[in-house]
């Protein structure tokens, strides 16, 4: 039975502030009284009688009672002896601010043990850390936080959680008019992960959606649990994530190892949890900032309005990058939006309105609308303000009160977006935002913003996935199984595989090619790259032929000899690889000896649904051939998509003993031949059922 979940509301929440140490601690209670924290706050100093005005403690032990939260800026050694203090008189919980635990066990002696003690020490009490700047909690004023921040005092806002200290505080000191809650850092995740600091932030009613920067998951069944989490509470959340997989370093056999990386199976556990990613600061900002004012978007359909044909087109071109798209006015929304321009404007999306109305508030108002009213998931205004330094944005305030009289009007949700960042003043993002509009910078960031809002709004449109497929592997050797060993486990799952028998000879591999029908191929088992070995004969068609080919040198333990396959249409990759982080995921992409070179690869976690997978099909480049390119035959897809469902219930059934498989290549044949896998490897452990 796992254990109860840890509380962290005092932490997160508190009324009572505990800071131990000297500079560091000194800081914490300038940010706190800096951010208007209206709580009590107990400094801690074994030789101080007060510090910063307030009166100080010897100890933990000394304190006026048990602290709902505390910030320990001492050593690493003392940090475990305070730590245990305060879980023994019920503190809420603590930021362990020094460094010099695990992740230092490389440099000094002993820090892993003395990582393992504080979480002792601990026991039931949440820390964040150790090597950890804490957290902002900008809702109530309570920073346990050693440094300057960004953040200022917010009624609701978004929550911010980041593997790195560093980054947190780039996020903070944003100028964009992001509304930021919570700021939480979480150091070495000794004993608190991301995904279950997170789910006491989402907790918080006042939180609109989440973002986490994350250099590598900590426990992927709290992060899942954390989503259906978030789901349940109608609040979103994107990543950024970064860092190469310790996978793409391991030896492997399979090509589909080497496809299914770190990024790729990343991709696929945030697409099955529903947590938009985004790939850049700006765009993680600007997600959160939409996410916030909009929450997700029912879909993918935008319209864009600009005074500049050269804005319209920056918005075009940059849309290229995404799947939200700029859907073609029908005649009847033509037909309004120009009775509000007049005859001499070109009425498309994205639209350029010149500056026929610049400046009138009614008529800028007007097309708005007329432009909204064509049921757009999100409608934008570009707009980039003047500075105030220097110009006059009467006329820009004009254009920013008509699309919110517009949005008002027809209950459409909008946007205004600006080119640079530069020209979306904070002040302005705010009043912006106030008025239920979301202000957006930069048209990529926008974009890839909107992208996100849009895809997690259509994910949750559709029922929620079943668990992920999570097993830990079996102890146990690792053995690699012949290809006729192979095909044969896939095969009992459904797995179409040429006709073929086990030869131990040569005259026997002759025997078995004439009572098979020729032409036939020969392989050597037991060899992993047949091709490159030199272990493959292909379109035998004689005995003679097989005798000789069987002449390729010495196997280990025999041969298989298999009808040749007919033409095929397209050539698929199919396998499983195991992520150290994700698990087992299912790959698929171009086949043959191209599958390292494409690049074209789709990845998904398990279990897997006959539409996920056709969908994952058809994400590939490869598609088209399987679709007729340019006149040629059609290739048969619903065998492609029932053979790959066969793999992903082999699987399923072999999650604990799998390391890799390896269909290469499956050969997808004209619509109505089916599809056959003529060449298969699996790598498990020797207990395999």
């Amino acid at each position: 039975m796992s254990a109860a979940p840890r509380r962290f509301d005092r932490l997160l929440r508190p009324r009572t502030i505990a800071v131990f140490g000297g500079r560091a601690a000194r800081r914490v209670m300038e940010q706190c009284d800096k951010l208007g924290f209206q709580g009590e706050i107990w400094p801690v100093h074994p030789r101080h009688r007060e510090v910063a005005g307030r009166p100080c403690f010897t100890c933990a032990e000394a304190l006026p009672g048990a602290p709902d939260a505390a910030f320990i800026g001492v050593n690493r050694h003392a940090t475990v002896e305070i730590v245990r203090a305060l879980a023994a008189r019920g503190a809420g919980g603590a930021v362990c601010y020094a460094a010099g635990f695990r992740e230092a066990e490389a440099e000094l002696a002993g820090a892993a043990q003395l990582e393992d003690a504080l979480i002792a020490a601990a026991g039931d009490m949440p820390i964040l850390g150790p090597n950890c700047y804490g957290l902002v909690n900008a809702l109530d004023g309570a920073p346990l936080w050693p440094d300057q921040h960004g953040l200022a005092r917010a009624d609701r806002g978004v929550a911010i959680l980041a593997q790195s200290s560093n980054i947190a505080i780039n996020l903070s000191m944003q100028t964009r008019g992001l509304p930021i809650a919570y700021l939480a850092t979480l150091g070495n995740q000794a004993q608190t992960g991301l995904s279950e600091l997170a789910g006491g932030l989402l907790a918080d009613p006042r939180v609109t959606a989440l973002g986490m920067y994350i250099e590598g998951f900590d426990d992927v069944a709290a992060l899942e649990r954390l989503a259906r989490a978030a789901r349940a509470l109608g609040k979103p959340m994107v990543a950024l994530k970064v860092g190469k997989s310790p996978s793409a370093r391991r030896a492997t056999v399979s090509h589909t190892a080497s496809l299914a990386g770190d990024d790729a199976a990343s991709d696929a556990l945030f697409r099955r949890f529903v947590i938009g990613r985004v790939h850049t600061l700006p765009a993680f900002l600007e997600a959160l900032k939409l996410l916030h004012v909009h929450g997700p978007l029912k879909g993918f359909d935008i319209c864009s309005m600009s005074c500049s044909g050269g804005e319209a087109a920056l918005m075009a071109d940059a849309a290229e990058r995404y799947a939200v798209r700029f859907r073609p006015l029908d005649a009847a929304r033509r037909k309004a939006v120009k009775e509000t321009l007049g005859e001499i404007a070109t009425v498309a999306n994205p639209l350029d309105y010149h500056t026929f109305i610049w400046g009138d508030e009614a008529r800028l108002g007007a097309t708005f609308a007329a432009m909204m009213d064509g049921g757009f998931d999100l409608s934008m205004v570009m707009l980039d303000f003047p500075r105030r330094d220097r110009c006059d944005d009467g006329d820009w305030r004009t254009t920013r009160d008509a699309l919110v009289a517009a949005a008002r009007k027809t209950g459409r949700p909008a946007a205004i977006v600006s080119c640079l960042g530069e020209t979306m003043p904070e002040p302005m993002a705010r009043e912006i935002m106030a008025a239920g509009v979301a202000p957006l910078s930069e048209i990529d960031a926008a974009l890839a913003a909107t992208d996100a809002a849009a895809w997690i709004g259509r994910a949750w449109a559709a029922p929620p996935p079943p668990p992920l497929l999570a097993a830990k592997p079996r102890p146990g050797e690792i053995v690699t199984l012949d290809e006729a060993t192979a095909k044969a486990r896939l095969a009992a799952f459904g797995l179409p595989i040429p006709i073929g028998r086990r030869a131990d000879t040569p005259a026997a591999a002759a025997e078995a090619a004439d009572g098979i029908g020729y032409p036939v191929a020969l392989k050597g088992l037991g060899v992993a790259h047949k091709t490159e070995a030199g272990a493959v004969a292909l379109g035998l068609r004689d005995g003679g032929a097989v005798r000789q080919a069987a002449a390729m040198g010495p196997v280990a333990v025999g041969y298989l000899v298999e009808r040749m396959a007919p033409p095929p249409v397209a050539e698929l990759i199919v396998g499983a690889a195991r992520d150290p982080a994700v698990g087992l995921v299912l790959t698929m992409g171009a086949g043959g000896i191209l599958a390292e070179l494409m690049g074209d690869t789709a990845v998904l976690t398990l279990p897997a649904s006959e539409t996920q997978i056709r969908e994952a099909v058809g994400s590939l480049g490869l598609c088209r051939l399987i679709e007729g390119y340019r006149g040629a035959p059609r290739g048969d897809m619903a065998a492609t998509v029932a053979a790959i469902g066969a793999v992903a219930r082999y699987i399923e059934a072999n999650v604990e003993v799998l390391e890799e498989l390896d269909i290469n290549p499956l050969m997808v044949l004209p619509e109505g031949q089916g599809v056959l896998a003529v060449d298969a490897l699996i790598r498990t452990r020797k207990d395999d059922r």
